[in-house]
């Protein structure tokens, strides 16, 4: 049994996100408590989290405060400075309960003016986007990249004995449920524009991939071939699936036409060909075969062609997947029984393994390209964490109730 939709119930509580590891050079910020009289949702909470569980920030608890202030002229920039911030944020939010307009402005304390400054307008329903967003503008002024605090995250639960492909939040709020079953569930994969996730099915005892539109729950079966039907992931077009079938003999790699539903196939041979992710330009296809023997990663064109292998380094590499900039592939890089996240610079094609294992799978950039999203296992429970690429900011996602896996984060 199958149910689909965003209106299904949900099953699981929301995740908590823990910072395990953070930088020491993390910036003093005071996110100051918005002025807001009735407003269904603390946006400055939310940015203050939000900041908080990148690392990059050390944020003043509200009682440390000396003042309240809203805007930049309530400002005394002195009694920041003797509390050592850096930086600060104030704001408003004035509403009726259906419209609210929110404006904040982002300080400089030593410098005592204003960095950034925006006001919006946003229905009530939308107020915690409204809060992402912020903090997306905020952390892009702090570092110079892009925030993430917008996007979602799509993962697979799994708890007695039923699985669900959930959908949330990057901070782990609003989960729902886009489909449930009591047969397995896998490989979630977002389309270029987020408005749709291809995932495997074996509702019918056999797999099956199935495309779902998020808005209304309406889905289409685009691969039920004789074997294995697996692992779709999507063009950066969005115009073609690659996908592992094996309704030729072994497992190979396809690319699957969405307007004509033609198969152009990639592979051939007695290898495992798996677990296929394209390169943002959409030229080439990295994936996973143990054609040497062993699972290694290799490179072939999108549009067919000579393979290339990518890994020599480590008994095990699979799972690739390329950051937003292709100058990175984070991949599962296993020795013995040890297996991590391992991140390949593309020029160099040296390997950095980011995190500590020993069970760390499903490798997933977050759309700025600053953060991997990943599946983890300890003490027999799988959670999900994160990691930066530099290593140095880790973060462990933790569910109140049940297992995850597969995670991927929308672009």
């Amino acid at each position: 049994m199958l149910l689909c939709g965003l209106h299904a119930p949900i099953l699981f509580a929301a995740l908590s996100i823990e910072i395990t590891e953070g930088t020491e050079s993390a910036l003093p910020v005071a996110v100051v408590p918005f002025a807001a009289a009735g407003a269904p949702v603390d946006i400055s909470a939310i940015v203050n989290a939000d900041l908080q569980r990148t690392g990059y920030f050390k944020m003043l608890d509200q009682q440390a405060m000396p003042a309240q202030p809203a805007t930049l002229q309530e400002v005394n920039f002195k009694d920041w400075q003797a509390a050592n911030q850096n930086y600060m944020v104030v704001g408003k939010v004035n509403g009726n309960g259906a419209q609210y307009d929110v404006q904040f402005q982002l300080l400089d304390v030593y410098k005592s003016g204003q960095l950034l400054g925006y006001r919006m307008t946003s229905s009530a329903n939308d107020l915690r986007r409204t809060a992402h967003h912020i903090s997306d503008l905020i952390f892009e002024k702090l570092t110079g990249k892009k925030g993430s605090f917008s996007g979602r995250i799509a993962y697979i639960t799994t708890s007695g004995g039923g699985r669900q492909l959930q959908v949330a939040d990057a901070d782990g709020f609003n989960p729902q449920t886009v489909a449930s079953s009591t047969e397995p569930l896998m490989s979630p994969s977002w389309s270029p524009d987020g408005k749709r996730i291809a995932y495997v099915s074996f509702e019918h005892k056999s797999a099956a991939i199935y495309i779902q539109v998020l808005a209304n729950g309406q889905r289409e079966r685009v691969a039920e071939f004789p074997g294995i039907n697996g692992a779709p992931a999507w063009s950066p077009d969005g115009t073609r699936l690659a996908l592992t079938l094996s309704k030729d003999g072994s497992p190979d790699i396809y690319v699957l036409n969405l307007a004509s539903h033609a198969l152009l196939k990639l592979t051939k041979g007695y290898s495992i060909d798996t677990e296929p992710s394209w390169s943002p330009d959409g030229r080439s296809i990295v994936f996973t075969s143990d054609k040497g023997g062993k699972p290694q990663l290799y490179l072939i064109p999108s549009q067919g062609g000579e393979e290339k292998r990518l890994t020599f380094s480590g008994s095990y590499n699979s799972r690739g997947s390329f950051s937003p900039d292709g100058k990175y592939l984070a991949m599962v890089h296993g020795n013995g029984n040890d297996y991590r996240i391992g991140l390949m610079d593309m020029a160099s094609r040296s390997i950095s393994v980011l995190t500590s294992g020993p069970d760390d799978e499903s490798p997933s950039f977050a759309p700025n390209g600053g953060m991997i999203l990943y599946a983890s296992k300890k003490g027999g429970t799988a959670f999900l964490s994160a990691v930066s690429i530099d290593g140095k900011m880790q973060q462990k996602l933790v569910f109140s109730s049940g297992e995850v896996r597969e995670p991927a984060w929308s672009p």
